[in-house]
């Protein structure tokens, strides 16, 4: 049973964006595969919704005349993962998405709701991040553009104001071009369940294959919010392929991190694994990128 008051379907962004305006309080739904469960446990009960599933125009990947990706969030997991443009571009995204649920929830849960319930544990949020992923958000008053690694605000709320709509994520050309990624989801079960622990990483190598031209690397579940280690990247940048960089990307990733304890694991735990799939993580995106660890 299901208790919410007023149920909203608009037929298209611009009456949503009207409705959201009306209705600043009602709750948008896309997948349902979240909100439906928190008011059928009753802590969402009496709440307003605005259905946008229906709306297609908020579906679809596409590459944008600049080389950017712009995927609409709307777009189920599945339907992300499968894209061709994703397979060869940004593989690692969809790896990510693979890992998130069973088949049923990657088929109707939605990447733009993904990232929009702004819990730590995002699947798709540390690869976003780590591809420097820019958010399209819409109202009545026009579009603005916002960084994605600024979107988290605390532990469930995120910078979606009043009367605006998450219309679009788009992933630069220079931030994919020539990046091999990696991610690890450490959890205590193998599948269908919420990570203890993630760890995103993507890197461009030098022509000679020697060196970091470029490291990304962020986590899920080791800050309030998911987040992206600048120190690990700052450290890594420019420097020879072999153990000594696993040790700064390691050693700088805990100076950012701020993990605690909960009932999966505690916060020494947790740091832990942030080092352990750090390394891992990155020495897995160096192979694919063609270079080898030395020493």
């Amino acid at each position: 049973m299901y208790d919410f008051k007023n149920l909203y379907e608009p037929a298209s962004v611009l009456e949503a964006l009207k409705l959201k305006k009306e209705h600043p309080e009602a709750l948008i739904l896309a997948g349902g595969s979240d909100i439906l469960i928190k008011i059928r446990e009753g802590k969402l009960a009496g709440c307003d919704l605005i259905s946008i599933y229906p709306l297609d125009e908020l579906r679809g990947i596409c590459m944008e005349d600049d080389g950017a990706i712009l995927i609409r969030p709307l777009s189920s997991f599945t339907d992300v993962l499968m894209h061709p443009v994703i397979k060869q571009h940004i593989p690692v995204l969809g790896e990510a998405l693979e890992q998130i649920g069973g088949p049923q929830i990657r088929n109707i849960g939605t990447i733009g709701g993904n990232i929009c319930n702004g819990v730590t544990s995002a699947d798709s949020a540390g690869t976003l991040k780590a591809y420097d992923a820019v958010l399209e958000i819409s109202s009545l008053e026009g579009t603005r553009v916002l960084p994605f690694r600024d979107f988290n605000i605390s532990p469930g709320k995120v910078d979606l104001r009043p009367g605006e709509i998450l219309t679009g994520i788009r992933i630069p050309k220079e931030s994919y071009e020539n990046t091999y990624g990696h991610f690890i989801k450490y959890a205590m079960r193998k599948a269908m369940d919420i990570a203890t622990l993630s760890c995103s990483v993507n890197v461009r190598l030098t022509e000679n294959k020697k060196n970091i031209d470029r490291l990304r690397i962020a986590f899920g579940v080791a800050a309030p919010v998911p987040i992206r280690s600048f120190t690990a990247e700052e450290r890594a940048n420019g420097q020879p392929i072999d153990e000594k960089l696993l040790d700064l990307i390691a050693e700088g990733a805990l100076q950012d991190v701020k993990p605690r304890t909960s009932w999966r694991a505690s916060k020494e735990f947790r740091l832990h694994l942030v080092e352990e799939l750090a390394r891992r993580a990155t020495v897995e995106s160096i192979e694919r990128a063609g270079g080898k660890i030395n020493g």
